[in-house]
């Protein structure tokens, strides 16, 4: 099978042009065009008046050595590589050790997942509930004010990207096309098949919620096991070896083999995990605000004439500005037609993030607009506390509790008045999305000086990139604060941490993942070194 790459075809081209522009490519005719697969679609809207899109297929062909020895030269025309999975091992019979799975997001679900399809009946443990039922907590946050600080946006089974836009795509270098695993295992739990092919796939909430569950079933039909509102109270090791964790109900669980898969937020958990010398350090993360704007001038701006064609759906936007305070302001986790909504885990704080549904038809597009944070900037010295970053998000997120009015109403400004240095005291044309709702103030008092520096310059210059951004109705809302996590829990080449061996630090909350597909990428590689240690024993 050969692939071909940087083919393109009008936007309104219709489908039963693509196999006659194969083979005028390739040079071929129509009878010796056995079969094609799409493997990628993207586009190019640099000229909005002739937005093309762009493909790459992998082709069946009569005459594959001809035609590959023909087009040689063809930078553009290669063999196909192999993107099947391969398991690299296999339980033997009578394995008495199972792993133990902390986390159940994407990337304790793929780790789970394939330690089960490999035979290892793994034990996952995830402090927050079923999906479902979180779910119902959820929007007791967002519409009753109630918090459940162990059931939310940030825990449960699923993780955080199970409340976002669910987003699939990732800049990750993936040479063994472990993101194609993933996919194909969403696809099967019930993912569209488009997310196998479309550059920026996207699934949505509802969609999620039923993936998750799936994935759940087939986990369990394979021997795994599954725990809900099970947090780990200590990680159990002896001479620098785990072996076993004691849940807080006081229950101990034996296992020389722990994934840690917790996210971004579980600080009771790094702190438990310092106190018990796993090795930790601080790393720079990003805070701000999320800004929302009418998503038609979102897609009048990026598609010109052919905004709300069906093909390109719901416009994005990925932005960045160095700016002289030498930090840099940049978009992150862009939600076209979605809804800000509240993430906080902790009582007291508030936390936003962005959401969208598969349809992306909300009236707003959200981003988080966020200023690097370095170590540098955190309270007293990180060397000596590597947790200093969970304090520093922590005084900020209160900070914007206060600002809200102390009820998990979120503080918000027109981008007018946040530019102009005033407090709002009105809103303007765009509508908050924000639940449970937002209370207008100065967000000035929401974050450090050198993010509101950074901020006041970077929205001007991105009214440059896209014409409206630094419109006066538009609405910032605060504060973004959980971008990545504020450590790292440093492994080797083994993925085992540095000092503490049968410990597989993974996924966002140790530091290795950025997103729905990186974490679920990175659950299969420790997966894989899990599963290859246990066998050597």
């Amino acid at each position: 099978m050969l692939r071909l790459t940087e083919l393109k075809l009008p936007l309104d081209h219709p489908p039963a042009a693509l196999r006659p522009a194969l083979c005028a490519r390739l040079g071929i005719s129509d009878d010796e065009l056995i079969d094609f697969r799409i493997v990628k679609r993207s586009h190019d809207a640099r000229k909005k008046s002739a937005i093309v899109l762009i493909y790459q297929i992998d082709v069946e062909l009569r005459d594959e050595a001809a035609v590959a020895a023909r087009l040689a030269d063809d930078r553009h025309v290669v063999p196909a590589p192999d993107m099947d999975y391969h398991f690299v091992a296999h339980a033997p019979e009578g394995l008495s050790e199972r792993p133990v799975i902390i986390g159940m997001g994407p990337c304790g679900l793929m780790a789970g997942l394939v330690l089960a399809q490999m035979g290892f009946r793994p034990i996952i443990l995830e402090r927050g509930k079923a999906v479902r039922e979180r779910t119902k907590d959820t929007w007791g946050l967002w519409r009753k004010h109630q918090l459940d600080p162990e059931s939310n946006v940030q825990f449960g089974e699923g993780g955080a990207g199970t409340f976002s836009d669910g987003k699939l795509y990732s800049q990750i270098k993936d040479p063994k096309f472990l993101g194609r695993k993933v996919m194909t295992e969403f696809v099967k739990a019930g993912a569209p098949e488009e997310i196998l092919y479309l550059s920026k796939p996207h699934i949505g909430t509802f969609r999620l919620v039923k993936m998750v569950e799936n994935m759940r079933a087939t986990i369990r039909e394979l021997g795994g096991e599954i725990r809900f509102g099970a947090r780990v109270e200590r990680l159990l090791t002896e001479n620098r070896q785990v072996t076993g964790v004691e849940l807080a109900d006081g229950e101990r669980i034996a296992s020389r083999h722990v994934v840690l898969a917790i996210g971004h937020s579980a600080r009771d958990t790094f702190e438990m995990l310092h106190a018990e010398g796993v090795y930790v350090e601080a790393k720079p993360f990003a805070i701000g605000f999320r800004i929302e704007h009418p998503q038609t001038l979102i897609d009048h701006a990026r598609f010109g004439p052919n905004a709300g064609n069906e093909l390109l759906g719901a416009a994005d936007y990925k932005l960045v500005h160095h700016c002289a305070n030498g930090r840099a302001a940049y978009s992150f986790c862009m939600c076209p037609g979605g809804q800000v909504v509240a993430a906080t885990s902790e009582p007291g704080r508030v936390v936003t993030n962005g959401m969208s549904q598969y349809s992306r038809a909300e009236r707003n597009a959200n981003s988080a607009l966020v200023v690097n944070v370095e170590p540098e900037d955190f309270p007293g010295d990180y060397r000596q506390n590597p947790l200093a970053g969970i304090d520093f998000q922590r005084h900020w997120e209160s900070q914007a509790f206060i600002a809200g009015g102390s009820s998990y109403d979120a503080p918000a400004q027109r981008v007018g008045d946040f530019l102009a240095g005033r407090p709002s005291t009105a809103l303007g044309s765009v509508e908050p999305s924000y639940q449970p709702g937002v209370h207008l103030t100065d967000l000035a008092q929401c974050a450090p000086a050198f993010v509101i520096d950074a901020l006041r310059e970077a929205i001007p210059a991105f009214d440059r990139q896209i014409k409206g951004f630094a419109m006066a109705d538009a609405l910032l809302t605060g504060v973004e604060t959980r971008t990545s996590s504020p450590i790292r829990i440093k492994r080797g080449d083994d993925y085992q941490s540095i000092n503490t061996r049968g410990l597989y630090p993974a996924g966002e909350g140790a530091g290795y993942a950025g997103g729905i597909l990186s974490a679920g990428v990175d659950g299969i590689k420790v997966a894989e070194a899990l599963a290859l240690a246990m066998l050597e024993r």
